[in-house]
Order: structure tokens, then sequence, then C-alpha cells
């Protein structure tokens, strides 16, 4: 999935080999991770766009290191320094698959993996493959009714999730998951992937919705021809890798499953453990396409229409990798429990350690034993002109921002013309000319007091209607708020038989003798 260098990267301070949320993405050709006196050293790049950093046992603040790709060689030692930091090593194909996750070992309970075995038997599989696929239906229909606003899906989805609770078999889970999918990704289809406007021209048509999760190439998600498509499948891998992860460190096998079939080259209960938090990863994908546009040179289209990501977009997503972690973690623990109830024994050996939420400890500490989830880092947000990133609250950067406001004072100006030069207006200023030739005709001079000519309007009223405010000039004199400005500016001056309401307004007291 992720692309090399035939596109331009993203800027150095972009993927620093500086952990990032715990994490460190190496892409490239001649990827090289070894230990040289006790310092962790990580190389990466193409060609004069290389990086190297030097990792101390201490401070260091590593988690995950993401290898993608297999270009380069990662020593034994570097492994061991990993084990040692209590960090875990995740290497992707290019095509986004997970080819290898290690972590820190840990106990192995023989007991546990022969439960897992047996699972089916049991009936355990069937239990655990409810509550999982219950779970990622609660999370899908939140999203199709909350953030896509569409209840009909929705409805559907909690009618397949309630279902759930009638499924006698694994077979007839998957096929209410199915119909839940189905529906779940049609609401998903019509959304419109924006890119900033100087790059519209090189991006082709059907990147700019989100369309299906089957891919042309493959019948399947994988092989996306699309941004999207290609984002959430990377982000689906980095959280497999987490799985992976989690069952490890609490004795799993994570290829023996109970949902997912058995399958070469895929490690089954990893993908189980996958399911509820998949629409978590949708809704983080949701809100970031819902809330501003795609650069075009985050992405590379293969000759095929294979749509990859560039080398240095992953490491941006790679970031996602704890908050994934810290999602499956409570899943991963609940399976474990599930399958060690269904010993033939149980009530021999006491429950398994909670090794990723340390709920156990925080019991006996009296410490709160949920944990909450933080959110994944934000993406990154680009100008919708040029493509620049800005900062959050923005939507432009400062050099396009002149010429958008630009664009939309002519456009407001010609919308202004448009709608004055329409036939409606043109009625209401006939209707209003005729008045005020009306209220001329019948005005007679003999009206105006003695005292208030022209000469006292200009000295004594004029300059007091500068403490007046346009509307009520506008009010007093029936006349229109650009008229107003007129008069108060002395840019016009009224009908005489203004002048007394204008003194009135304005707090002048005159007469005879002043």
């Amino acid at each position: 999935m992720a692309a090399s260098a035939t596109v331009s990267q993203l800027p150095h301070s972009s993927n620093s080999l500086t952990p990032r949320n715990g994490v460190v993405t190496l892409y490239g050709y001649g990827i090289t991770v070894h230990v040289d006196r006790g310092h962790l050293i990580l190389k990466n790049g193409i060609a004069s766009d290389r990086r190297e950093a030097h990792l101390p046992r201490v401070g260091h603040g590593l988690r995950r290191l993401v290898v993608i790709g297999a270009d380069g060689f990662v020593s034994l030692a570097a492994l061991r320094w990993l084990a040692d930091q209590d960090a875990a090593f995740v290497m992707l194909e290019r095509d986004g698959s997970v080819l290898a996750t290690t972590g820190p070992v840990r106990p192995s309970d023989a007991r546990l993996r022969r439960a897992q075995s047996l699972a089916h038997q049991s009936g355990a599989a069937l239990q655990i493959a409810r509550e999982l696929i219950d779970q990622k239906l609660v999370g899908q229909e939140r999203l199709a009714r909350d953030v896509l606003l569409n209840s009909s899906v929705a409805d559907m989805i909690a009618s397949a999730r309630a279902s759930l609770a009638t499924a006698e078999s694994i077979e007839t889970v998957r096929r209410f998951e199915a119909r839940a999918a189905q529906v779940y990704w049609s609401a998903w289809s019509g959304i419109a992937i924006n890119f900033p406007r100087n790059d519209l021209n090189r991006v082709p048509d059907h990147w700019r919705s989100f369309g299906t999760r089957k891919s042309p190439l493959t019948g399947s998600p994988r092989l996306a021809v699309n941004p999207p498509n290609a984002i959430l499948n990377y982000l689906y891998a980095i959280l497999e890798s987490e799985a992976c992860l989690a069952a490890s460190a609490l004795g799993l096998d994570p290829g023996i499953g109970v949902l997912h079939t058995d399958t070469d080259a895929r490690d089954s209960l990893a993908c189980d453990l996958m399911e509820p938090i998949r629409p978590e990863v949708d809704g983080y994908l949701l809100n970031w396409i819902l809330r501003g546009p795609l650069r075009r040179d985050w992405f590379f289209e293969q000759r095929d229409g294979n749509c990859r990501l560039m080398g240095s977009f992953t490491a941006r997503l790679s970031e996602t990798a704890l908050t994934w972690g810290r999602a499956v973690a409570p899943i991963a623990e609940r399976v474990s429990h599930a399958l060690w109830a269904k010993r033939s024994r149980p009530h021999f050996q006491s429950v398994p350690a909670k090794r990723l939420t340390e709920s156990h400890r925080r019991q006996v500490k009296s410490e709160p034993v949920s944990l909450i989830v933080t959110n994944a880092p934000i993406p990154q947000k680009v100008c919708k002109i040029c493509g620049t990133p800005i900062k959050r609250n923005d939507n432009y950067c400062a050099s396009c921002a002149v010429s958008v406001t630009r664009e939309s004072l002519l456009k407001a100006a010609q919308q202004g013309r448009i709608v004055s030069h329409s036939k409606e207006a043109e009625i209401r200023r006939s209707e209003t000319q005729r008045r005020h030739h009306a209220a001329e005709r019948a005005w007679r001079p003999s009206e105006l007091p003695d005292w208030l000519n022209e000469k006292t309007y200009r000295e004594k009223i004029q300059s007091r209607l500068a403490e007046l405010t346009i509307p009520a000039i506008s009010t007093a004199l029936g006349i229109s708020g650009q008229y107003a400005t007129d008069i108060r500016a002395g840019r016009r001056r009224p009908h005489p038989r203004h002048w007394l309401k204008l003194a009135q307004v304005a707090g002048i007291q005159l007469g005879p003798a002043n």
C-alpha cells in the first residue's frame, strides 16, 4: 500500500525519526535497524533523502517501530533492544498486509491455548463471536445514525444486531454481520472526497468519492483503487498488528480464530479481535474526510489502477497505532477470560492476568478500572486551495486567504448587481420613487419655520448628524440606508421637507432667537 519514491515525499519535518506519539515508521530502500554502543540506530529514506536517528535506552519514547517493505535489514540485537525496552516491532508489506509482529516476551500458559483450540467444541467460540459482532454493529449503527445521518441504514443494522441473539452457529453470526456490512458500506458510497483546488486537474474522477469497499481489481477490499479505501486498508493493517501483539501478550495464539476461518498466512484471532474496533477506525477516517481535503501527493496510482500511499504519509497514519492498541486491549482480555472459563477444570486455577489493562492491579489499589481510550492523533489539516499545512481552525493558508476573500467580494458584488437589476427590484424602486415624488409635490415651503433655511441646516444641523446612527436617520426619514449614509457624511443634502425632522432627531432646539 505504501509506494516507493515515484513522486516527491513530504518534507523532512513531517517524517522525523524522532518518535511521534510513540511511533517511528521506516520506509524506502536500505532500511537499517541495529544497535551500536547501546543506542538503537535507525536509518531510512531514498537516495539523498536519508534520515538517521540514535535512540538511547533511557528517554527515547519509542513504543512501536513500523517498517514498510523489505529493503534493508534488522539485526537480532535490535529486536532484543526493542524487547528490553517494552517496544514492539511491526513489519508491513507495501500492499498493507502484515508480515511480522514481535513484542515483549510474556509467560504463556499451554492450558489457555488448548482452550482456544477447543473453543468451537466448548461453545466459547459462539459466545465470543456474538459479543464481538454485537459490539461492532453497535459502533456501525452509531456512525450511520450520528455521522452519516442515515437513520434507515442505522435501523437495518440495529435489526441485524437484534437477530444475533438467535444465532445458533458461527455461520449464522457471519451472515448477520455480512447483511449489516452491506447496508453500512452502501451509506458510505456517495461521500465526496475533497482535494485542494490546485490538485484537481491531477485527480482521477473515481478518487472523488468513497465508492465501494470492493476493489474492481480483486473483488475484495484488497488493492484499493481510491485514496479513502487505501487509507482504511492501511489503518486496518495497523489495527491488525496491534491485535496480534495483544493476543501474544496474553498467551493466545493469534492464528487460531473463533469467527474467521483458518487461512494460510492470516492471523484469524487477530482479525476477530479487530471487529469491535473497526467502527472506531471508520469514524476516524470519516471525520477526517468530512472535515477537509486530502493532498494529491499523499497518494500514488500504479499502472493497474491500484492506489497506494506515499511512505511519508503512512508515517503519519502509523502514529495512531497506540490508540488502536489501547482500544483492542480490553477486547483481547475479555476473549482470554471467556476461553479460560470454558476449560474442563476451571475451579483449580486463577483467572489469567490482565497484562494489557492491568485492571486486577487497579482493583487491588482501589484505582478506577475503566480505561479511557484517548483519541487518535488529529490528521494534518491542509489549505483547500494549495494543500499547504495550516492550523486546525483555518480553512486557507495566509496567501490563499487573500485571493479567496477577493473572489468572495467580487462574487457578492456580482450577485448584488444581478439582484438590484431584477424585475422585482425595479418595481420596488419605481414604487419608492413615486412615493417620494408625491411627498415632494404635496409639500409646501411655507411649512418650514422662518428660521430654518439652508444656512441653518448646513451650519447647525449637518454638524450634529455625525452623532446619529444610520438606522436612526433611515427610520426617521423613511429612506434607504445608503441615502442615510450619504446624508450623514454630507455627500447629499436631503429635501427641505426633512430638515425639521432631522433637527428633532439630532436634539436641536432652534427658534427665531437662535
